[in-house]
């Protein structure tokens, strides 16, 4: 049963509120993905902060006017579903390729991050960066370094001080 003008409408302006929230889109091509397989891709994504949305291109051309989506019109082509990062798109990125590797019918097509189309061999080099709070750790450890080891350099002077004033006493013993 095809879509009302008004139901049509409100998919429009639902998958433009998608476009402008996500951080990260990526567009897939999915022939040959049993209902099965689809809704275990869509699990592992809502899992990631992530959302699948399969539309028509023409409803998918509509909605991403007035955000960076609107870089992926030339990709609007053929069977597509959309892939939404709401938070880090690394995890999202590392779900889709591992999916793609397990089930061949899944292709990345294109994507986009920070305003700019991304093909699917950086979405690839995208997936193997660590996750975010492994990457604000090592952050982390390196601004901590620093300030610890001028403590150390600090507390050595006075330390070899009193060695040396050590030393001086017991030879004076």
């Amino acid at each position: 049963m095809p879509l009302t003008r008004k139901e049509k409408e409100g998919l429009v302006q639902e998958l433009n509120e998608k476009f402008q929230k996500a951080v990260a889109v990526t567009l897939v091509n999915f022939p040959g993905l049993k209902v099965s397989e689809v809704n275990e891709l869509r699990s592992k994504l809502r899992d990631v902060q992530g959302e699948m949305k399969v539309a028509k291109n023409t409803l998918l051309r509509r909605a991403v006017k007035g955000t960076d989506g609107e870089a992926l019109l030339d990709y609007f082509n053929g069977p597509n579903a959309a892939v939404f990062a709401y938070e880090d798109p690394v995890q999202v990125a590392k779900v889709l390729v591992e999916f793609a590797k397990d089930h061949e019918a899944l292709k990345l097509r294109s994507g986009i991050l920070n305003g700019k189309v991304v093909e699917p061999e950086s979405l690839e080099a995208l997936s193997k960066l660590p996750s975010r709070e492994v990457l604000l750790g090592q952050l982390l450890s390196v601004l901590v370094a620093t300030p610890t080891n001028l403590v150390q350099v600090l507390a050595a002077v006075p330390r070899k001080l009193l060695y040396a004033l050590r030393a001086i006493e017991e030879q004076k013993q």
